[in-house]
């Protein structure tokens, strides 16, 4: 099997497309479906199924998948490891963050790295935190910095590097903003504007309302904070976001509540082989992580 049909084979399974393949993989549809076909025939077995231009993989193809997955990435270390004996800090980097932690928390180790490292090809993606998790686990992804999961992944080498102080906040004309002194209990009161269901964002503020035995009336739900923002700054519900947010716009509530808080940092699979580039990235966030450390005292 040749990694070129195998790449192609997997981008077909996730697209479940041959145009939608070739354009990620920068083909044609007939390239695609020539390097298909040359894998059906190495392997002898059919591996898609296409009935009504719906294309789904058979059961060889679904066999086939994990392994070839396992297949390119170990060709893909094997290229990263060798590189790596020269020593020099290039070629492609594929990072992958969130759109808060890239908008508020990242740009200066950006900066810093690409100043530093101008020969490598930073393969920036910006995805939500969990599927930043998934793509590290499949492989696809060489380093996330993220919202971390409150629950550890096995898989994954996850290093905490900034502490999100998350407040409690709504309008400056909604009720709450009213009271001298709240506690969970009056917040259940009024609808909640939350970032979405499976977020870790989400599972953090729900579970300090679960263990005071409270359910949260949530009215809306986006994974975008800064939309949150305006939803509870125009009266749509209060909501719980980044201090790093607030402004003359929306309100902080006095909640009796001790600080309830998330961790920003990276990630890495724990099997993986790091490129060069991939350490230069962690060694400006570990710069990052013991300068927060000593501001804010945590270790």
């Amino acid at each position: 099997m040749d990694t070129q049909s195998l790449q192609a084979f997997i981008a077909v399974a996730d697209t479940a497309s041959f145009s939608l393949a070739g354009e990620q993989l920068h083909l044609t549809q007939p390239a695609i479906s020539k390097r298909i076909a040359a894998l059906e025939y190495q392997t002898g077995a059919k591996l898609f199924d296409r009935i009504n231009r719906r294309v789904s993989l058979t059961e060889a193809g679904r066999l086939l998948l994990p392994r070839a997955r396992q297949i390119l990435q170990l060709v893909e270390d094997s290229r990263r490891t060798l590189s790596n004996l020269s020593g020099s800090v290039e070629g492609s980097l594929t990072l992958a963050t969130s759109h808060h932690v890239g908008l508020h928390r990242l740009p200066p180790v950006l900066k810093a790295f690409t100043q530093r490292y101008p020969d490598v090809d930073l393969d920036l993606r910006f995805l939500d935190s969990e599927q930043a998790y998934h793509g590290v686990i499949a492989g696809e992804i060489e380093l996330a910095v993220v919202t971390l999961s409150p629950q550890p992944y096995p898989q994954v080498e996850s290093v905490p590097v900034w502490i999100d102080q998350l407040r409690f906040l709504a309008a400056p004309d909604h009720p709450l903003t009213a009271r001298d002194s709240l506690s969970l209990a009056d917040l259940v009161d009024y609808p909640a504007v939350l970032p979405g269901p499976l977020t870790f964002t989400r599972d953090i503020v729900i579970n300090s309302f679960t263990q005071a035995a409270l359910s949260i009336d949530v009215a809306l739900s986006t994974n975008y904070l800064e939309t949150l923002k305006m939803m509870a700054s125009i009266g749509l519900g209060w909501s719980v976001l980044p201090e790093s947010l607030i402004d003359d716009d929306i309100a902080e509530l006095p909640v009796d509540h001790p600080p309830i808080v998330r961790r920003l940092g990276y990630l890495v699979h724990r099997e993986r082989t790091l490129s060069n580039a991939g350490r230069a990235m962690i060694a400006e966030l570990e710069t990052v992580r013991a300068a927060e450390a000593s501001r804010s005292g945590y270790a």
